[in-house]
């Protein structure tokens, strides 16, 4: 058992910095959007509109909109209890996060509407120090940053369309890990180091579609799609062992992180002008994760280079849905209040979870407000709470954790301002 675990956490460096990559999506991009747990497609108020539904811009005021945002996220610490033996267990650092939002939406021309949305859809920094978590993940960074302009078309008074183009751009990115694996094959003991430093940059295209019907004034209907988005990182890695020959490789590295599409449906209902109840439904395609496969400017003749860096390694990743639920109450011609509640299910087999993203099943619950200064100006401000569930594994996967994580989840709060002129 020794020797099972050494190898595969090994084999586990080379996926510490890709799951994340692949699959850490954060949802909630303004103020409205972290208030309701982004429960906040049907009924979508200013210039967030652009990014959470575009084809509802055709129905927002007739003049320009703009919202410059930025939340903070604490991720909190995640505590690691292995069901073998004590020495394996480990603590994950607090990280603590800020991303920029700036959302804007133009005036009406001929029912025709520009959006635009400067938005943080993937962002992470994780760090271990224990032995056994460190192996696999003992640093890593991550920025995506997207720019989404659309447009919109306003058919009628109770239907709209609208597409958009995603440019997505990845840098700054840091993946390091470091640890000791036993490589003799017999009894005995004899432990090789391994070390990985790797960074990587992409930029790549996808679209966005949205549609809006109101078959009331009060009752709205939606759908958007957010496509999958095939980034190509490119960089530099340094892999190093003890073990000879070919110790070392330093030089070209890519890989190809699919980032999954989004569909979204949402139905919205509007009481006495006053109350609005949005349930929000979202499936993420993450099932187009099935493989991780790196790739360099050469073949790693060192063995345990190649064992640990270059064979592609099983994810296996499932589709994933999401549902929301979100209540707007206009308690004052200058203030609006929100409520928003989610239940939101992991992508992650337990066969293949490890500890670059030891993910499971979330509750979130959230709130916020909005107070309207003048015509102009508005302040907002919200926050959320991401409340990870225990996940246990009760039989060793392939990356050989048999365990429990625990209290894992995050705190976001979001601050920003609307203009309109």
């Amino acid at each position: 058992m020794k020797k099972q675990i050494a190898i595969v956490a090994a084999m586990g460096i080379m996926a510490a910095g890709t799951a994340h990559a692949s699959g850490y999506r954060i949802p909630e991009q303004s103020i409205n959007g972290v208030s309701l747990s982004n429960a906040y497609i049907a009924h979508t108020q200013g210039p967030d509109t652009a990014y959470y539904n575009p084809a509802s811009m055709g129905w927002q005021e007739d003049r320009w909109q703009l919202e410059a945002s930025a939340s903070y996220i604490n991720l909190l610490h995640i505590e690691y209890t292995d069901s073998r033996n004590s020495a394996l267990d480990g603590s994950s650092k607090t990280e603590n996060i800020v991303i920029p939002m700036f959302h804007a939406v133009s005036p009406d021309y001929s029912n025709f509407r520009f959006g635009f949305s400067f938005v943080v859809p993937y962002g992470l920094s994780k760090r271990w120090d224990d032995t056994f978590a460190r192996t696999s993940a003992e640093e890593f960074t991550l920025q995506v940053f997207e720019a989404n302009p659309s447009l919109s078309y306003k058919f009628c008074d109770w239907f709209g369309l609208a597409a958009g183009a995603r440019l997505l751009h990845t840098t700054g990115n840091k993946v390091k890990s470091s640890g000791f694996i036993d490589i003799d094959p017999g009894p005995g003991v004899t432990y090789a180091s391994l070390s990985r430093d790797m960074d990587g940059d992409s930029t790549d295209l996808g679209y966005n579609l949205a549609m809006t019907i109101k078959p009331t004034r009060e009752w709205n209907i939606a759908a958007t799609y957010r496509s999958e988005v095939d980034m190509g990182l490119t960089g530099t890695a340094t892999l190093r062992t003890d073990t000879f020959p070919f110790n070392t490789y330093h030089g070209d590295a890519r890989l190809d992180v699919v980032t999954p599409a989004v569909l979204t449906i949402s139905t919205s209902y509007t009481f006495f002008d006053q109350t609005t109840v949005e349930l929000t439904w979202d499936k993420t395609y993450w099932s187009e994760y099935e493989q991780l496969d790196f790739n360099y400017n050469g073949f790693l003749v060192n063995p345990i280079l190649f064992t640990a860096f270059d064979q592609p390694k099983d994810k296996n990743w499932r589709d994933s849905i999401a549902y929301r639920i979100g209540i707007t109450h206009k308690c004052t011609d200058r203030f609006t209040a929100m409520l928003g509640f989610a239940y939101d299910e992991t992508p992650i087999p337990s066969d293949t979870l490890g500890f670059e993203l030891p993910d499971s099943d979330a509750l979130l619950f959230s709130f916020g407000g909005r107070y309207r200064v003048n015509e102009q100006l508005e302040l907002g401000g919200a926050y959320l709470l991401d409340d990870k569930k225990t996940r246990s594994i009760h039989t060793a996967n392939s990356s050989q954790i048999n365990g429990r994580f625990e209290d894992a989840g995050a705190h976001v709060v979001t601050l920003g301002m609307i203009y309109k002129f």
